[in-house]
């Protein structure tokens, strides 16, 4: 019964009213394919690179790193290992990687990152913004909505509760429709964003090691090693 009402409300609705439960019905529609593909990827991502970071605690050499990273290739920790070795192949100077240039990888590292966690957070900005306008888009539905029900009200020249209430609760429809788009918005956003942020913490743990790896190389002849990783690094592209 509450939802024929509701429905035959909607159905009595005038075309601007009508026109805003569209856009926050589109609006809902959007928010929920972001958070549902996101969660999912954010969730994979994850645990690629938990996995990553377990098995890289016990490398030791470049070695060993470049014969993980040829199983990586179409990860998150492959591509991210796979671009900062190739800052390390150019910073090379007789195959080795001198002191100095080191602090010019950690920035390429970090700039890596940067860059990784820009592209995760595509369209999660999206979600916070129906959070704020889906409740002044439905507020404006029932501002409207209630000019219409005193001008109908006027018409009639009659304010019993059966003339006034059908106006009424048309206009309120289209608040209730907001807060709908926009508490569940702002749920999505808030747990997007501590995945994010829990993406960016294990990409620095997985960037430690691989600085501390790099450092080592600096201080350790690396032809052997440097001709490995040229070559998981062609399987990673």
């Amino acid at each position: 019964m509450m939802g024929n009402a509701m429905w035959h409300l909607v159905a009595q609705s005038d075309a601007v009213s009508k026109g805003v439960l569209l856009i926050l019905l589109g609006m809902s529609i959007l928010c929920w394919t972001i958070f549902m593909y996101k969660l999912i990827i954010f969730r994979v991502k994850l645990n690629q690179l938990n996995n990553a970071i377990i098995k890289l605690s016990s490398i030791k050499s470049f070695t060993q790193l470049t014969e993980q990273l040829a199983t990586w290739h179409t990860t998150m920790p492959g591509y991210f290992l796979s671009k900062n070795i190739h800052m390390l192949k150019s910073l090379l100077i007789h195959e080795q990687l001198p002191i100095d240039r080191v602090s010019q990888l950690e920035q390429h590292v970090n700039q890596t990152i940067d860059d990784v966690l820009h592209t995760e957070e595509q369209h999660i900005p999206f979600l916070s913004v129906c959070a704020s306008v889906a409740p002044l888009l439905g507020l404006f539905g029932t501002v409207w909505g209630l000019v219409h029900a005193f001008i109908r009200i006027s018409e009639q020249q009659s304010a019993d509760i059966a003339t006034v209430a059908p106006g009424i609760a048309e206009a309120l429809i289209t608040t209730l429709a907001g807060l709908m788009v926009a508490i569940p918005a702002v749920a999505m956003f808030a747990l997007l964003s501590s995945y994010i942020k829990n993406i960016e913490k294990q990409l620095v743990k997985l960037a430690d090691i691989f600085i501390r790896l790099a450092q080592q190389h600096s201080r350790t002849p690396a032809v052997h090693t440097i001709q490995q990783s040229s070559h998981a690094t062609q399987l990673a592209e």
